[in-house]
């Protein structure tokens, strides 16, 4: 009659290994692993050999015999990261996430503002009833929906797995903080001044129009008409068309004193009458 046939199978989710097989270890396990007829033993653990192994056993009979044990590995959460927004704008939705990935089992989170514990249900709580929020232990996702002004603060996290001390992240402020507007000024032309127009961009529209004093024309102000005043009409000497006319004349009259006396020269003239 044969001996039976010995196989240990390791699985973790949907991941299934031989470990045993063939009278002889598998790698990884080669190095760290001791194998004999009732068990194996390991030498060293990580976090990665927590799951489950599957003996089996097959007779000469080719009769299948199996056995399972779950092996959880523990190891001590290191410090967490808390990934906090430095600001949320009041009325939205902010998220913050708490991180850790060594701890095993899977650690549960805790947070804190300004050093004090936040409740899973801010209304029980007085220091944070005026909060609105959600905090999920398994995930480390704090969600606040949404964001008031109380929300302003400074705050960590904390994972624990009851294996070791629990670990704090670092300190992050969140600022929780209005709508920021952004104002937009033209200048409209009025007359020959300008009038500033300025418009509220966000929120309830505000517009006001307001004279510029330092743009405005002389005329222009409360009680006085909105166009510029008609001047008169200036009378103007043009000395160059004057003294142009007076130079025309005397050639017109030199040249009529010309023609009477040539003309007497010529005795066109009679001195007799």
């Amino acid at each position: 009659m044969s001996s039976p046939r010995i196989e240990w199978k390791f699985q973790k989710g949907t991941s299934l290994v031989l470990l045993y097989y063939g009278n002889e270890l598998t790698e990884p396990y080669k190095n760290r692993v001791q194998f004999t007829s009732t068990n194996i033993h390991f030498s060293t653990v990580t976090r990665e050999d927590t799951g489950k192994y599957i003996c089996e056993v097959v007779d000469g009979s080719s009769q299948i015999s199996k056995s399972e044990v779950s092996l959880i590995v523990q190891v001590p959460p290191s410090k967490p990261v808390a990934h906090v927004p430095s600001s949320a704008t009041i009325g939205s939705k902010a998220v913050l996430r708490c991180t850790e990935t060594d701890g095993s089992p899977p650690p549960t989170f805790r947070w804190y503002r300004d050093t004090m514990l936040m409740p899973s249900d801010p209304k029980t709580s007085l220091t944070f009833r005026n909060s609105s929020y959600t905090l999920d232990s398994t995930t480390g996702e704090l969600t606040f929906e949404p964001v008031t002004s109380f929300d302003t603060g400074d705050y960590y996290c904390e994972a624990s797995n009851n294996v070791g001390s629990p670990q704090k992240s670092d300190v992050v402020h969140m600022e929780a903080s209005e709508v920021e507007t952004s104002p937009r000024s033209d200048a409209v032309e009025v007359g020959g001044g300008k009038l500033p127009l300025e418009l509220e961009l966000a929120g309830a529209a505000r517009s006001s129009c307001e004279p510029d004093p330092a743009s405005m024309p002389a005329w222009f102000g409360p009680g006085l008409p909105s166009e510029p005043p008609i001047e008169p009409l200036r009378n103007e000497v043009n000395v160059g068309g004057i003294v142009a006319a007076v130079v025309v004349l005397l050639m017109v009259l030199a040249l009529i004193a010309f023609g009477i006396w040539f003309a007497y020269s010529r005795g066109y003239f009679s001195s007799e009458f």
